[in-house]
């Protein structure tokens, strides 16, 4: 670490305010920041002092984020391999994972973390830390098969009208991330629904292997709607609820896996990078929504009568719940407006998988709703606080 600090001060003068390359400045912050804590202090004002700056923050989230990464890796793998009726070693097939998500991540990286640079160093501000969770993020919850052009597209809507345009991190209205994935499901439905895109290569070979139809858990309970039968005693078409839980079937890259992402969840949870209160209330409102079906389910609707506890399992629910809404961006910021915020989240997402069966993943649209929502639940929670307080105060002649 000597020796990189050393070369950084070597280049520091350089990219400094009348140095020759001056207009670098704001990359190479970044940079140095990213391995050293800023030698900055506060200068006037009153500031609170804290063991941990935004950066650190973001380092969390990611970490938390590795679990689900590996899983999806080898997931990605699995299912290849299964899809041309073939068996590979374990790190064969981790290996196949890695090097086909690679290039999601540099893409993601790449062009997102060059447009804020771009933008700081425009606005003579500092790098913000806030797409080092999102570069990660949005390569997670995009299926496998996704072009690359996509991906960057993608990556770049996100950041220029879901985050500068309102003035960057910190400041944005909706998670950046799922505005990516939102953006690529209305921009190019062709390309990010079907069962081929969830298992990398399906779409280019010739022959599939018997009995692999590529499809997720809710694509098989879509094209089931219409039964009037229908029996959960087994888990979901060919998957237990063992295999729901551990999240080996076609699906987004990172979020199959409940136990993986359940170890990312303690993660934020012990480091309270996380609102316990959201992450709560999501999983209570998806359940109670799905309780409520369960007692009105005719038999006409499949959605209805699958088990409550299915709907945490399966699609995003599980990652929206710990890494979408959570984020305290976009969230509800008082106590009570985050059970309310979370709540909304869950019930509206299972809402939307039972009453609109061709759409069944529900999660992103009802994490940007309530995101679009959470200012507002806020102002009441706050105008509730006010009135009870005036109540309490006595008026003197």
């Amino acid at each position: 670490m000597k020796a990189l600090r050393k070369l950084l001060d070597n280049i520091k003068p350089h990219v400094e305010k009348g140095g020759k390359f001056h207009y670098l400045y704001s990359g190479f912050d970044a940079v140095e920041t990213l391995f050293f804590v800023p030698n900055t202090v506060a200068k006037k004002g009153a500031h609170i002092r804290d063991a941990i700056d935004l950066k650190r923050t973001m380092f969390i989230v990611v970490i938390a984020l590795i679990p689900a990464l590996l899983f999806g890796m080898w997931n990605i793998g699995h299912q290849h391999f299964l899809s041309i009726g073939e068996t590979e070693t374990f790190m064969g097939t981790f290996l196949f994972g890695l090097l086909k998500m690679l290039p999601l991540i540099i893409v993601s990286y790449g062009v997102g973390l060059g447009l804020e640079i771009l933008f700081a160093q425009n606005r003579g501000h500092e790098v913000n830390e806030g797409f080092f969770v999102s570069g990660m993020l949005i390569p997670l919850i995009v299926p496998i098969d996704t072009p690359l052009w996509m991906v960057g597209i993608a990556v770049a809507f996100a950041v220029i009208i879901g985050k500068e345009v309102f003035g960057g991190t910190g400041m944005n209205i909706w998670n950046p991330a799922l505005l990516a994935r939102a953006f690529l499901f209305f921009a190019y439905p062709s390309d990010m629904s079907g069962d081929k895109v969830w298992v990398e290569g399906m779409s280019h070979l010739d022959k599939v292997a018997d009995g692999f139809s590529g499809a997720t858990p809710l694509a098989v309970m879509a094209a089931e709607a219409g039964d009037k039968v229908s029996t959960f005693a087994n888990g979901i078409g060919n998957w237990s609820v063992i295999d729901l839980v551990i999240g080996s079937y076609p699906g987004s890259i990172g979020e199959t896996s409940v136990i993986a992402i359940g170890i990312g969840a303690l993660i934020l949870l012990f480091t309270g990078i996380a609102s316990w209160k959201v992450m709560f209330s999501v999983f209570a409102g998806g359940l109670g929504m799905g309780l409520l079906f369960n007692v009105v389910a005719p038999e006409s609707n499949i959605f209805m009568q699958m088990p409550a506890y299915y709907h945490l399992l399966i699609g995003g629910f599980a990652f929206g719940a710990v890494f979408m809404a959570t984020d305290p961006v976009s969230a509800a910021q008082t106590s009570k407006g985050k059970y309310i915020y979370g709540f909304l989240i869950g019930v509206i997402a299972v809402l939307i998988r039972v009453v609109n069966p061709a759409y069944p993943e529900g999660m992103m649209l009802s994490i940007l709703l309530l995101n679009t929502f959470a200012p507002l639940i806020d102002f009441y929670v706050i105008q509730g606080n006010i009135k009870k307080r005036l109540k309490r105060v006595k008026v003197t002649a």
